[in-house]
Parts: structure tokens; C-alpha cells; sequence
């Protein structure tokens, strides 16, 4: 059997998916294959270089000392504002982010990771879905983390030749069908919990392209789930600690609710797991 860990983009609600893994590792369910898209890239590269449940332990200690720091989008809004104007197309550095990532992972290459591994991003040059397995881990992951508006498109050379990428969950957020092309007959889906949260019509600008980013992530993610062969074993763990708060203008900036997010989650994880199975 070949189990996979799909792990869906979704900014600072991706501690829920810490919840989840400590969920899955504590019943010895381990991935041969681990696909990440956005922060669920950064989530599942460290799941994949260690599949046991030290990595819980430290993605809790990396996500709490994020939500202390505030350091990924902790800039002050004045200094937004001059970034914003100064390169018209976003408002925070990508420096703290990237600096974490060489602190943590350095030169590792994918291929070397104990667990294949794939990082979903989008290419603007060719507007295509573009999944990096292999090269190192922290353009990779950079790439598929480049949420548009608030860091800038992320530089990379590929076999495609030099290539900017944003956001991988604009081409994939929740890539199951990915697993499923790999070989997959046991996928567990670790998603932030937006896919089950009523949508209603944009009332303000800055609503529009949040809701027609989900249309579409919800769109693809469910038409791929539905075909998803019946010989597939598909579990889509249940994320706990969200709500429509997090999709407010700000809900990025704010990590107050991390530790209770990953605890409130890895309960009802638990729970899905026992009753499932």
C-alpha cells in the first residue's frame, strides 16, 4: 500500500495540519509520498525529511515562536504602505520567511529527503501548475508560499529555463488528483478547513478575489475528489479552531490562536481516525 499526505495551502491556518500529522504519526500511519502545496509545502517538507513524531514537536515549536515573532508579516502598516508603492506588486519582504527556511533546512535537496516529496507552485511564464521534485527544498517551497499581493513572485530556474512563480494554491491547493496520478491507494487529505465554510456573495473590494479564489480552489478540489477511484482509500481529516474570522482583510496577520488551532484539530483528527479507522 502506498499511503500519501496531502497537504493543502491556507497561510497562517496551516497549524492545523500540525494537529493532524501528530494525529496520523501517534497511530504509526507514515507517508511513502508527501505532496505539499503553499504552507502546506513548508508543513510537508518537514514531515518528509522526518516522519515521526519528533517533526511535531518542532513545527510546534516553529509555529509558536512565528506567532511571537510575528516576524513573516509583522511589518508595520506604514512600512506596507511604502513597500506596496515602491514595487507595485507587494507589501511584505520575503527576507524572514526564506531566512527561517535556510535556518531549518539549509542546502537539503528534495531528492535526498527520506520521503518523496513534490511542491506545487504556479508559473507565471507559462501559467501552468509546476510541481518541484527535486533541486533544493527552500526555492521550492518559496515558490509555492508566494501568496500574490503579499510577497513578491519567487525567482527560480528550472528545466523550463528562469521562471517566476506565485502561490501554488492559484493552480492547486488541495492536489489529491497529484496523489492519485503517483500511485496512491491511501491518501489522507490535510486541509485548514475552508473548504467547509459557507461562501457568500463579496460585499467589499477586497472580498472579490478572496472569494473567487475559493470558488476556484473549492471547484477543483472537489471535482478531483469525485474522481477519485473507489479502490483509492480517501480520508479528508477534519480541521477545528477556524472560522469566518479567518477570512476577514487581516485574519494573515494573525497568529494568536496557533497553539489552540493545532490542539483543537489534532482532537478532532483523533476522533476521525478511531471512528474511521
Amino acid at each position: 500500500m502506498t499511503t500519501a499526505f496531502v497537504l493543502g495551502g491556507g497561510g497562517v491556518l496551516g497549524a492545523v495540519e500540525v494537529g493532524m500529522l501528530r494525529a496520523l504519526l501517534e497511530r504509526e500511519i507514515v507517508p511513502d509520498l508527501v505532496l505539499g502545496t503553499s504552507v502546506g509545502a513548508l508543513n510537508g517538507a518537514m514531515v518528509a525529511r522526518s516522519p515521526n513524531l519528533d517533526v511535531v514537536e518542532r513545527l510546534t515549536e516553529l509555529w509558536d515562536a512565528t506567532s511571537q515573532s510575528r516576524d513573516v508579516y509583522g511589518d508595520r502598516p506604514l512600512r506596507t504602505v511604502r513597500r506596496a508603492v515602491a514595487t507595485g506588486t507587494h507589501i511584505y519582504s520575503p527576507k524572514p520567511l526564506r531566512q527561517r527556511l535556510e535556518e531549518e533546512f539549509g542546502d537539503q535537496l528534495i531528492e535526498d529527503l527520506p520521503v518523496r516529496f513534490g511542491v506545487c507552485a504556479a508559473s507565471i511564464e507559462r501559467a501552468a501548475e509546476h510541481w518541484f521534485i527535486r533541486g533544493p527544498v527552500v526555492p521550492a517551497v518559496l515558490a509555492s508560499a508566494a501568496v500574490p499581493g503579499l510577497l513578491p513572485p519567487h525567482r527560480v530556474e528550472t528545466e523550463h529555463g528562469v521562471e517566476h512563480f506565485l502561490d501554488g494554491g492559484l493552480v492547486n491547493s488541495v492536489p489529491v488528483g497529484r496523489a492519485v496520478e503517483l500511485g496512491a491507494d491511501r491518501v489522507f487529505v490535510l486541509q485548514v478547513g475552508r473548504i467547509d465554510r459557507p461562501l457568500r456573495a463579496p460585499r467589499r473590494p477586497w472580498e472579490v478575489a478572496r472569494v473567487s479564489f475559493e470558488v476556484a480552489r473549492r471547484h477543483r478540489f472537489m471535482r478531483e475528489l469525485a474522481s477519485v477511484p473507489d479502490e483509492v482509500e480517501t480520508h479528508v481529516l477534519p480541521a477545528a479552531g477556524t472560522s469566518a474570522r479567518d477570512d476577514t482583510l487581516l485574519a494573515h496577520r494573525d497568529f494568536a490562536g496557533v497553539r489552540r488551532r493545532i490542539d483543537a484539530t489534532y482532537d478532532a483528527a483523533r476522533r476521525y481516525l478511531d471512528e474511521q479507522l
